[in-house]
């Protein structure tokens, strides 16, 4: 039967992830762990395949500082071996092969970037070099042997690929039972990763048992897509690194498509999720320049961010605006609703009525935060920041809710 804590412990491990295999097995191991006094040990790799982290390891990183917070053992695996494999995962084509040179080039600022997210003084860190250099040819053999090739096409990856004749090398292969080699020498209790990675996870699970050790539990968080729509990768040039600017930072986030933020607010901001939805419930753009301001500030602390933020909006929501442009607090109270665009025209004296004001909308004269707006009809939600309304070609005001 399990206790209070076992069950919250269980809650934090299972907030937000894709898969979790087993729960079952999952709610033992801490039981297990409490009644031994122990930490369990969680696992994540990561493999220097070019010289930065980007944000889309940080979904994986910031779960692992929570878990690690709450008492937890993490074991960093830097894949210094597997880097020279390269992960199929996901990859419609054979990935180029990296040297020995080129990974450790790439590994000299691996560990220090992880350290902007996890407490590295409290970390495990190995490169898997460390029990693949010792490997014999017989070795690696034995561990091939572990594995069917039929097994190895259960992956999606590889059956598409197969499908559209793209080729497929024979070291591929090796990569997850590599990956699940490292699971077995540091006594993995859970393995984390994308969901791109359950095939690899399990893998590792596999080899577990069959060397007598407890098969880890394999938990799964969501990928989020880089800035053109696809899976966010260093090597397809849509990544958000950890060593870009806060500037920088912010500026590609502003550049996001507006749906995909409800997931970057929740998977990269410790924001709770009361305070999300009520930022997501009002003017997008708005929305869009606190997202990027939580991540530029959290690699780059708060001040960063809030510079990185006032930087964006000198450069580009007020290119060639008036510098004397007055800020006005609405008199009224905002309604849950929304206040329509034509009274707040008319309220801070943009327009003298409602009705002028409905025209001009419908005249295109009318721009909210730089885009234009057409509805004679639309309300605006209640704004967290300041508004930069324009009513025809001379007439600003930056409106806040009073």
């Amino acid at each position: 039967m399990t206790t209070p804590d076992s069950q919250a412990a269980l809650a934090l491990f299972s907030r937000g992830a894709v898969d979790l295999v087993e729960q079952k097995d999952l709610a033992a191991r801490l039981e297990k762990a409490r009644a031994e006094r122990r930490p369990l040990r969680i696992k994540f790799g990561m493999d220097p395949s070019s010289p930065d982290l980007h944000v889309g390891h940080a979904v994986q990183l910031m779960k692992l500082r929570a878990l690690q917070r709450a008492g937890h053992q993490i074991v960093l695996i830097v894949g210094d071996s597997t880097a020279m494999v390269g992960d199929p995962s996901g990859r419609n084509k054979l990935r180029p092969q990296l040297s020995r040179a080129d990974v450790e080039a790439n590994l000299v600022t691996y560990t220090a970037q992880a350290g902007k997210v996890l407490d590295m003084s409290r970390t495990e860190v190995h490169r898997n070099s460390e029990w693949f250099d010792a490997m014999r040819f017989e070795d690696v053999l034995r561990l091939a042997g572990k594995a069917t090739v039929a097994r190895m096409l259960e992956r999606d990856t590889f059956e598409k690929r197969m499908a559209a004749n793209e080729p497929i090398g024979v070291h591929e292969f090796l990569y997850p039972l590599m990956q699940g080699w490292d699971s077995v020498m540091i006594r993995a209790d859970v393995e984390l990763g994308g969901t791109d990675q359950l095939f690899n996870l399990l893998v590792g699970r596999d080899l577990q048992e069959k060397e007598g050790q407890a098969p880890q539990i394999c938990m799964t968080l969501p990928l989020i897509n880089g800035l053109d729509g696809r899976k966010m990768s260093k090597s397809y040039g849509n990544a958000i690194a950890f060593t870009d600017t806060a500037k920088d930072m912010f500026g590609k986030v502003m550049s996001l498509p507006d749906e995909v933020m409800g997931d970057w607010f929740r998977l990269l901001t410790e924001l709770d999720p009361a305070e999300i939805a009520a930022v997501l419930s009002g003017h997008f753009r708005e929305a869009k320049a606190r997202l990027g301001e939580e991540i530029a500030s959290f690699f780059h602390g708060r001040e960063a961010g809030r510079a990185a933020r006032e930087a964006f909006d000198r450069q580009f929501r007020d290119k060639e605006l008036p510098s004397d442009i007055p800020s006005v607090a609405y008199p009224g109270s905002w309604p849950a609703e929304g206040l329509a665009l034509a009274v707040l025209l008319r309220e801070i004296g943009l327009c003298t009525s409602s009705s002028e004001a409905r025209r001009l909308i419908e005249g295109g004269g009318v721009k909210l935060d730089g885009a234009s707006v057409n509805d004679p009809n639309a309300r605006i939600p209640r704004p967290t920041g300041e508004l930069l309304l324009q009513a025809g070609k001379r007439k600003f005001a930056r409106v806040r809710a009073g």
